[in-house]
């Protein structure tokens, strides 16, 4: 199986190359169309700043790129905001491949921190990364924006309100946590991934 794992101006790209090479894959990462759209599974990982990283998705042509892949393709944190519509963050149109937008955390009491940092649960989980899972299991986030609960949401978490902790729309799925950074959880998502 060929795993692609799309580079670009964003951090964290190696930390999922090397959950991937844990679960016996040895993905490519590229920039190439070739490579992937040839690809039979794409990830679109990364931190950083939304609006920086759709400038430099426009300027090489990968925003499109991305929107036209028809193999199953996963985003995770900045990979799963920008396949939404718009960011709060930068106030920036994005990929649109979810018609929904991305929000900012405002902390309603003391305690709230933003960034949202740590370990929090997954709830009312559906659909195929999710195979297998019949209670609530403990995942990895790091994030100051969110994806509101919409009919597209694959997983639920709570922090300061609910929101977004998964989306899936056809062969587009994405997650707000880390699979890399969320132990024997993580991996059984990873996996399912890639056994769809």
């Amino acid at each position: 199986m060929k795993v692609a794992i799309i580079k670009y101006n964003a951090g964290n790209i190696f930390s999922v190359d090397y959950a991937l090479r844990r679960l016996g894959v040895e993905p490519v990462i590229t920039a190439d169309a070739e490579e992937l759209t040839g690809a039979d599974k794409v990830i679109f990982p990364g931190v950083g700043e939304a609006a920086t990283t759709m400038d430099y998705l426009r300027r090489t042509g990968l925003d499109q790129l991305i929107k036209d892949l028809k193999q199953p393709v996963l985003g995770i944190c900045l990979g799963m905001q920008l396949m939404c519509s718009h960011s709060e963050e930068g106030d920036v149109d994005c990929l649109g491949i979810f018609q929904t937008d991305v929000k900012r955390f405002h902390p309603q009491q003391h305690e709230d921190k933003v960034p949202h940092m740590g370990w929090n649960t997954l709830t009312e989980t559906r659909g195929d990364l999710f195979k297998g899972f019949d209670k609530e299991e403990f995942v990895y986030f790091v994030h100051s924006f969110y994806v509101p609960v919409n009919e597209c949401t694959a997983a639920q978490t709570q922090y300061i309100h609910p929101f977004s902790a998964a989306i899936q729309k056809d062969n587009f799925y994405a997650t707000q946590f880390h699979p890399e950074k969320s132990g024997k959880t993580g991996e059984r998502i990873l996996t399912n991934f890639l056994n769809l």
